[in-house]
């Protein structure tokens, strides 16, 4: 996978995987007036159906990638019902200066942007300030006369056809609207992409306008290819709310959960907890990978909300809990549960669910599909994954995953910071049986 030269560019969800440490958190009342408050007290296992000696089986996985220095270091963390029964540090933050990973390091959290910015919609959506099947450009006109690409001439110029119906809100919330990356594949709209710069747009005001110019890679709702889309929404966001997406995630989502080290900027008193991210060379070696994403040392003139944020796993924690719980964390209430529902069920159609779209390891199939900025699992048995019924989840270009899994009640946080190849450890996929063997008594 080539180096991007910018954080936006970085901004892609693939598989990863992660590792953890030793810690602890259980719920507790906020003040009336502040952020919602967590404690880091860990709770017995077996006090919510857990085994304390088949959890362990976790910890030697994450342990073994660990010594065999296929990553340098990572955090987990479990909860259930609300409580934190699980939650570990393993190796290095930066192996060169043996700083030891700790449960506040910050981490790239790259596409676990995305549900952040699902979230940061579904507020707008609860202010009646668009719907799913409100067409795109009724809150960007510049996507009013987006063509359709259907193929090339002999000369090799793009023929276009008119869309089906313009793309909608929802489309767009699940990569079903005809936009793309443009460094994923080869079609004449990647290429497009890959020739404006797309990506490396130095604002969303300049982001929009080379979107406008390119036409999209299929007809709307034909097809599930990973995209642009939650960038695009990022500048519905500011055009709705009024506000920059970096102020309003901090206003509506980061400052009310106490995500007090999430943001789009690492700032200086706060580097040395910085993770420093790595990658695979022609060798093998896992080696530093400086520059990937960028140095967010600055707010972004293009804030990304497919993939711009730092995060730890106590703030992400945090995030995850308040959507586990419908919406509210400890008294501080961001969504309704309602919204929360709409976000985590499937959207896509049957069609769409043949095995044919992926991304990574995320694979598009039969039980398995996508909400609002999330993939979802309507049936895992059928997707073959032990989580239960309900599970939604993403993951990030350089290591971090999540999951929810409503029907048992278990959240579970991973952070690791290498960025995805071929040669990666499939921790998240594995870090999933190793969760649910431990879970001996599910009705707890």
């Amino acid at each position: 996978m080539q180096a991007l030269t910018s954080r936006f560019a970085a901004a892609i969800g693939v598989v990863l995987f992660f590792a953890s440490g030793v810690a602890q958190v259980v719920a507790q009342q906020p003040a009336s007036n502040g952020p919602a408050t967590i404690d880091t007290t860990l709770a017995k296992p077996e006090s919510v159906g857990f085994s304390s000696e088949r959890l362990e089986r976790l910890h030697a996985l994450m342990q073994q990638v660990v010594d065999q220095k296929q990553l340098p270091g990572a955090v987990t963390l479990l909860a259930r019902h609300g409580r934190v029964i699980d939650y570990r540090t393993y190796g290095m933050r930066d192996a060169a200066s043996g700083a030891p990973m700790t449960r506040d390091t910050i981490f790239r959290a790259f596409s676990m942007t995305k549900p952040m910015t699902g979230v940061a919609m579904m507020l707008l959506y609860e202010q009646g300030k668009w719907l799913p099947s409100d067409p795109i450009s009724k809150y960007i006109p510049e996507f009013a006369q987006l063509k359709v690409c259907k193929g090339v001439d002999a000369a090799g110029n793009m023929i276009l056809e008119e869309p089906v119906h313009p793309p909608t809100v929802q489309e767009l919330m699940t990569h079903t609207a005809g936009f793309v990356y443009g460094f994923f594949g080869n079609t004449p709209v990647d290429k497009a992409y890959q020739k404006a710069g797309v990506m490396q747009s130095k604002s969303l005001r300049e982001f929009i306008d080379k979107l406008a110019k390119i036409p999209l890679a299929y007809q709307p709702g034909t097809k599930w290819v990973y995209s642009a889309s939650m960038d695009i929404q990022g500048y519905i966001i500011e055009k709705l709310s009024g506000q920059t997406l970096p102020d309003f995630m901090q206003e509506h989502i980061f400052k009310p959960l106490g995500m007090k080290d999430t943001g789009f900027v690492v700032p200086a008193d706060k580097r040395g907890r910085f993770a420093t991210i790595y990658r695979s060379n022609e060798k093998g070696e896992v080696v530093p990978a400086p520059g990937f994403g960028g140095e967010y040392a600055e707010q972004p003139g293009m804030p990304s909300g497919g993939g711009g944020t730092v995060t730890t796993a106590e703030d992400y924690f945090r995030f995850a809990e308040m959507l586990a719980n419908g919406g509210e964390l400890n008294g501080v209430r961001i969504l309704a549960p309602a919204s929360v529902q709409l976000m985590s069920t499937n959207h896509l159609a049957p069609s769409l669910l043949t095995g044919e779209f992926a991304i990574g390891a995320q694979v598009m199939r039969p039980g398995l599909g996508y909400g609002y900025d999330c993939a979802v699992e309507f049936d895992p048995a059928e997707a073959n994954l032990p989580d239960g019924h309900g599970t939604y989840f993403w993951d990030g270009a350089a290591g971090t995953w999540f999951w929810i899994d409503p029907t048992n009640d278990v959240v579970f946080i991973g952070m690791v910071q290498r960025v995805l190849g071929p040669d990666s450890p499939a921790v998240e996929y594995q870090s999933r049986p190793a969760v649910y063997q431990a879970l001996l008594n599910p009705k707890k």
